[in-house]
């Protein structure tokens, strides 16, 4: 029997392979982050900051983290920006469990919105 974190680990293969495929490299967790987050801020200008690029991937967390209730969008500032309000205290986790928390969410993320690759 397969454990969970097998599962995860060949499931996030598979979405590195995607990405391979895409990009032509592939990407880290926090690289996936960024994307998430202009993606849900729906920016894509060429540049960002060093502080955008931490604000994206802050908005990319709180997105995926809203999918299992630890997060809900208050709304967008006047920059089109969204909000979030924590809705409950994140679970304590050592690094590498807090890394396959994100994996997690991440893989569900796309499994959710099929983008951006179709299979």
């Amino acid at each position: 029997m397969q454990n969970t974190n097998d599962d995860l680990q060949i499931r996030w293969w598979k979405l590195e392979e995607k990405f391979m495929k895409k990009f032509g490299k592939k990407p880290d967790v926090e690289a996936i982050l960024f994307l998430i987050g202009i993606q849900e801020v729906r920016n894509v200008k060429k540049k960002f900051t060093k502080e955008q690029k931490q604000d994206l991937m802050h908005v990319a967390v709180c997105s995926l983290l809203s999918q299992s209730g630890y997060y809900k969008i208050e709304g967008h500032d006047n920059e089109g920006w969204p909000h979030f309000e924590q809705l409950k205290p994140l679970p304590q986790y050592n690094t590498i469990e807090q890394e396959n928390f994100l994996k997690d969410h991440i893989l569900l993320y796309f499994e959710n919105i099929g983008a951006p690759f179709a299979d």
